[in-house]
Formats: structure tokens, C-alpha cells, sequence
């Protein structure tokens, strides 16, 4: 879809898509120079040779965020501003001033990532985590609100097709996993081992060209998988910060789609 002058970037369909799959492809999020122009800088980054395939010794390589004007402005385009407005609600998310997270660079590469397992981000420290250990997030937690965590956003920098270890997504996953999150109410859970998590869902795969995003569902059980392409695939997996808490009863009725995707998980409203 291409950005538009009206007030909306998703349609109906499209939203209703996101409470049923958990997830929703806009392509052209962001320019496709602007995308070429990042991966320069992550090229720069990298440890090996754009030209060389010689050099692409590890299957993948995980670089920070990055921050500046132009890493802010493809992560607050017109268009995305727009789907947050309306999968989260105006006034309830905060625009980020980075691509924050991991750029995680996949090579053509025949060994195992090493990290293909299926998950979900976790979002929060737990009360078990060592304050002096600030970037160990085996502790960390997610629950049933989402706290620190409004969606769970894919950024593709460059062109990915089947073969390019585009991120696999258990369709629909988010529902099951609301239900498994529920009875740990706001402490949430830690250390969750996902394999079964949605094992009876579709597959979808994160293809698309560069300056797609989809923006997903914070619950949404996914994947990476092993690279068999010929180009190096770049993407970045930022968070959307909320304004405030994701409510599982508001008294307005005014609920969010996320909101209203773990209410239908929950058995809390109607599915017809």
C-alpha cells in the first residue's frame, strides 16, 4: 500500500486481519532510498565486505540500534504514524527516536543460526533480573497487558523473498498465547519455551521489498530461519512504546484492535 493523504493507512479489512492473524504488511512504510541508505551504514558496520562473498563467514550478525535523522524518520513516517493511531489507539503509543533493538544481518551461510526458535518478545525486566546486568533479558517478562511493549514492529531494509530467511509468523498465534499468558496475570512469564505455542497455525513469511514493515501483534509467536538466498538480508525488529497500559476493560468500551484481539483470545467478546 502507498502512503496516503487521508487519515487512514489501513483498511477495514486490514484491521480486522490484525485481530484475526495478529499481523499487517504495509509496503512502502518507508522509501526505498531511505532503506538503501541505511543499510550503507550498517554495511559499514559490519565486519565483512558488501562485494566479497568470501567474507560472509557467520550465518548471522547482530548490530545495535541506531539512532540520528535519518533511522527517526523511517521510524515515523506519515503512513505508520497513522496504523498506530489506529491498531493502538491515538494518544496511547510514543513515537521512537531510533530504530531501537537488533538489526540481525542473515547470510547465505549452510549452519544453523544458532537462534531459529519460536518466541515471542519479551518486554520487561523481571524482579529476578540482576540490576547490574543490564543487557541479560533471559529474566525478562512479558504478560497479559503487554507491558512496555505495543507492537512488535519488522522493518525490512532490504528485498526479501522466500529464500532470504524472512522471519516465519505462526498465523493467528497471538490468540493461544494470550491465553497461555492470562493466568500469570502482571507478573507475566519468563524463560517460556514456545516450540508447541501455535504448532497448528499457518505460516506466514515476512517477504517483502525494502521499506516494508509489518507491524504485528505483540503476542505473535515467530521465527528466523536459515538463510538459502544469495544476498544478505537486513531488517530491524524495534518495539512500539505505549503511552500507557493496554486495558482489558475500559469503561468507554473505546478498546484498541489489540486490546480487542486478547479480549476474543480471552473468550470476553463474541467472535461473531
Amino acid at each position: 500500500m502507498t502512503d496516503r493523504d487521508d487519515a487512514r493507512a489501513l483498511e477495514p479489512a486490514q484491521i480486522q486481519q490484525f485481530i484475526e492473524q495478529g499481523f499487517v504488511r504495509i509496503d512502502n512504510a518507508f522509501p526505498r532510498a531511505l532503506a538503501e541508505q541505511g543499510r550503507a551504514i550498517l554495511w559499514r558496520d559490519l565486519p565483512c565486505s558488501e562485494h566479497d562473498p568470501s567474507t560472509w563467514t557467520r550465518p548471522v550478525i547482530r548490530l545495535s540500534g541506531y539512532g540520528g535523522p535519518l533511522f527517526r524518520e523511517i521510524a515515523n513516517t506519515p503512513v505508520l504514524h497513522r496504523a498506530f493511531d489506529q491498531l493502538v489507539g491515538v494518544g496511547r503509543w510514543r513515537p521512537r527516536k531510533d530504530i531501537g533493538g537488533t538489526f540481525p544481518v542473515r547470510f547465505p551461510h549452510p549452519d544453523d543460526p544458532g537462534d531459529a526458535g519460536w518466541h515471542i518478545d519479551l518486554s520487561f525486566p523481571g524482579e529476578d533480573c540482576d540490576p547490574n546486568e543490564r543487557h541479560d533479558y533471559s529474566a525478562w517478562r512479558a504478560n497479559i497487558v503487554s507491558r512496555g511493549r505495543a507492537l512488535l514492529m519488522l522493518f525490512l531494509f532490504s528485498d526479501v523473498g522466500e529464500r532470504d530467511a524472512p522471519t516465519r509468523i505462526r498465523v493467528g498465534s497471538h490468540m493461544p498465547m494470550a491465553r497461555y499468558l492470562a493466568p500469570a496475570g502482571e507478573a507475566g512469564r519468563a524463560r517460556m519455551v514456545l516450540d508447541d505455542m501455535g504448532a497448528d497455525c499457518e505460516i506466514a513469511l515476512a517477504t517483502g521489498e525494502a521499506g516494508t514493515v509489518y507491524l504485528c501483534h505483540p503476542f505473535l509467536v515467530h521465527a528466523a530461519q536459515m538463510h538459502r538466498g544469495k544476498s544478505p538480508r537486513f531488517m530491524a525488529q524495534p518495539d512500539l512504546p505505549p503511552a500507557e497500559p493496554y486495558r482489558l476493560e475500559r469503561a468507554d468500551g473505546d478498546y484498541s484492535p489489540v486490546e480487542i484481539a486478547i479480549r476474543l483470545a480471552l473468550g470476553r467478546i463474541d467472535a461473531g
